[in-house]
């Protein structure tokens, strides 16, 4: 099978690149989407128990940075695509975010920050050019501002990117060239970070080939050698891995930057909320590719060592499920810190460590009630409801609450909202349908969570306790005489 008959999702949505020259370790995105999260002195601790020596950020969180101080472990920070305007339209804001987030913590707070990525996939095709426009000058501007702080050589620029900014003609990785629309900017962009010594940083999500056409190649995901591998001019390639990483360094060739260094921002593999995106595929693909990070291998074109970050560290039950509902489910990690599978990253033979300390509200679930009435006109509103304020992703064709019966489903949806709302009474109020129970309805392929406990959730729940009710006469009250 050649590459033209899948480079459709294939070269739209994987991007990979190597680092030239040696890399330390292995690194891990950490995002904080989460309506509980870890706390950050719990994460670092995870972090460093696991040998992780790279952490990449989403944006600049105070609380993280302090809690990354003198730990070892360098970091990229992130600057989110709404900000890209301001700072591309004002070299004064470029310099107090740089002094209040970099400059601050790299000087006096003892935080290793090695890059500042500028921005997150900001050219893909479905932004409709939203940060095309402003992308290339808010790099300039915090590149500048950079070296007005004197920390110009020490912390460098980058833009993660989405395979969609390159394409293959053909189903060659040696047809490989920029899109059309993009193709100047991109090579002010690739000049820009080639002049200031800064990487080029892209994204890859080979699951999404899977998730996008139901004819994709599995094995070519992976590493097991793919049995009708791309003949380029002699390079094999038998995983999409590589063949979408020669993409791009023939990109970068023909451009005149074929030794611009490149790091991988993002790769890794879902394990719910899809039938590819499961336990089983996640531990095969983020072994695979450990094996050949740990194993300092390459590609066809550039055989060197891999400076990568997996993605990512911890479930984050809050993200967007625009792309997709395994997007709640990309970590190593499930939401409390416990690891879902076995993983070698080279420091450890026993897989990974999880994390310490963490604590967890009564055991106690929200359920459906035995005598419920499945037909009342209520069930549809509620289960809605639930989902649309909790997480219901997990329930669907082939995931992991995917065998769950229709009474099984309601429970599922009100046990999360309830677990998100911290247990407080009102939160398993469905109208005649729901109970609270110390009977765990988990089953052997399906986890009804308890919600871990936050200072943040303690401060949330008692409010809620004393408030709810005052609230709920309220707008009673208020609907009434509407």
């Amino acid at each position: 099978m050649g590459f033209a008959k899948f480079k459709g999702c294939f070269v739209l949505v994987f991007c990979v690149g190597l680092l030239v020259g040696s890399v330390s370790g292995i690194g891990v995105n950490w995002g904080t989407q989460s309506s509980h999260p870890l706390p950050p002195s719990t994460v670092v601790k995870m972090l460093k128990d696991n040998g992780i020596q790279k952490v990449k950020l989403f944006d600049a969180d105070s609380d993280i940075l302090d809690a990354l101080k003198k730990s070892g472990i360098q970091v990229m920070v992130g600057i989110p695509n709404d900000m890209l305007y301001t700072l591309a339209n004002s070299v004064q804001a470029a310099e107090k975010w740089v002094s209040k987030n970099i400059s601050a913590h790299v000087s006096s707070g003892g935080v290793d920050i090695r890059y500042i990525a500028v921005g997150n996939e900001p050219f893909l095709s479905t932004y409709n050019g939203t940060f095309e426009s402003t992308t290339l000058p808010a790099l300039q501007n915090i590149q500048s501002a950079l070296i007005k702080s004197g920390l110009g050589n020490q912390v460098k620029v980058t833009v993660p990117m989405n395979a969609d900014v390159y394409l293959s003609s053909s189903d060659k990785p040696s047809d490989g060239d920029f899109r059309p629309d993009i193709h100047d900017l991109m090579l002010q962009i690739v000049k820009f970070l080639s002049q200031n010594n800064a990487p080029f940083t892209v994204n890859i999500y080979p699951f999404i080939s899977l998730y996008l056409d139901a004819n994709f190649p599995v094995d070519f995901a992976f590493f097991n050698g793919f049995q009708t591998p791309i003949n380029d001019n002699g390079r094999i390639y038998d995983n999409v891995l590589d063949a979408n990483h020669d993409t791009l360094v023939w990109a970068l060739q023909k451009n005149g930057f074929g030794n611009l260094p490149i790091i991988v921002g993002e790769i890794g593999w879902p394990t719910d909320g899809n039938r590819n995106a499961n336990i089983q595929y996640a531990q095969r693909f983020n072994q695979g590719f450990m094996s050949r990070f740990l194993a300092g291998k390459g590609t066809p074109i550039r055989p060197g060592p891999i400076d990568a970050y997996l993605f990512s560290l911890i479930d984050e039950d809050s993200k967007s499920i625009q792309p997709g509902n395994f997007e709640r489910h990309w970590g190593m990690f499930y939401f409390d810190g416990k690891p879902k599978y076995l993983l070698s990253l080279g420091t450890r033979t026993n897989g990974l460590v999880g994390a310490s300390g963490v604590s967890y509200l009564p055991k106690k679930w929200c359920v459906l009630k035995p005598s419920a009435n499945l037909n009342s006109d209520q069930v549809a509103p509620s289960v809605s409801y639930a989902c649309q304020n909790a997480d219901c992703t997990s329930l669907g064709y082939e995931t992991s609450c995917g065998g769950l019966d229709v009474r099984g489903n309601l429970s599922y949806a009100f046990n999360s909202y309830y677990q998100v709302n911290d247990q407080i009474d009102s939160a398993c109020k469905f109208p005649g349908l729901s109970v609270v129970t110390d009977n765990d309805p988990s089953t052997p392929n399906c986890k009804f969570i308890i919600m871990i406990q936050t200072d943040s959730a303690y401060y949330f729940r008692n409010w809620r306790r004393i408030w709810s009710l005052p609230i709920m006469v309220f707008v009673f009250l208020f609907l009434n005489v509407m």
